[in-house]
């Protein structure tokens, strides 16, 4: 036997295995990814999942992930295609496995790929690339922030879908909802956002 008396690793891995969330100092860093607990912040534009996905991140010490989308806008502009989709699509998949190799315990998501979906219905008249459906299938969070429009619309220069809001916030829940996801509408102002969406997530567990 090595170490028999469990001077350098005094959990026994099949303990660890139980709960590896309480052994997380003990799980090597090449697994963690696939133990921790991720929150996706969804909803239209401008209804703070930005603010939320920093803010929760500072709150709980862990590490967020930025809208991919809103980087390729900045640097390719507005007018996009189908095969941008496809770019966002990938590439906010990629940040977000970036970033999972970073977090402690959580990992914030400030969106993920349903609203890509969704988006490309709006840019589409209804469609969207089967590889972004399936995509978005495949991946796991163990909460939806589904973010309320009811707080002003500020047009940052990027946005331009104000009159969309409502519908989208819709399609999103009837998609979470279609999907048996769980989700927690998050309302109000940014104080009220902020309270519930920590009082939600510490309740994960």
């Amino acid at each position: 036997m090595i170490d028999p008396e469990r001077h350098n690793f005094p959990t026994p891995t099949s303990e660890i295995r139980k709960n590896p969330l309480a052994n997380w100092e003990l799980l090597p860093f090449a697994v963690r990814p696939h133990y921790i607990q991720r929150v996706a912040l969804v909803g239209p534009e401008s209804c703070g999942k930005s603010y939320l996905a920093e803010k929760l991140a500072e709150h709980f010490q862990t590490v967020f992930v930025e809208e991919y989308g809103r980087t390729y806008c900045e640097k390719y502009g507005m007018d996009s295609t189908e095969l941008d989709f496809a770019h966002v699509a990938g590439g906010q998949l990629y940040r977000e496995d970036e970033m999972a190799l970073q977090a402690n315990r959580l990992l914030f998501c400030d969106t993920e790929l349903i609203v890509t979906q969704v988006w490309s219905e709006i840019y589409f008249a209804g469609k969207c690339q089967p590889w972004i459906f399936w995509a978005d299938h495949a991946r796991r969070y163990d909460l939806f922030l589904l973010c309320s429009p009811d707080i002003p619309w500020v047009n940052d220069g990027l946005r331009e879908y104000e009159g969309q809001r409502e519908w989208m916030f819709e399609r999103l829940r009837q998609e979470l909802e279609s999907r048996g996801l769980p989700y927690v509408i998050i309302r109000g102002g940014f104080e009220e956002r902020m309270a519930e969406a920590v009082r939600v997530v510490a309740g994960l567990g």
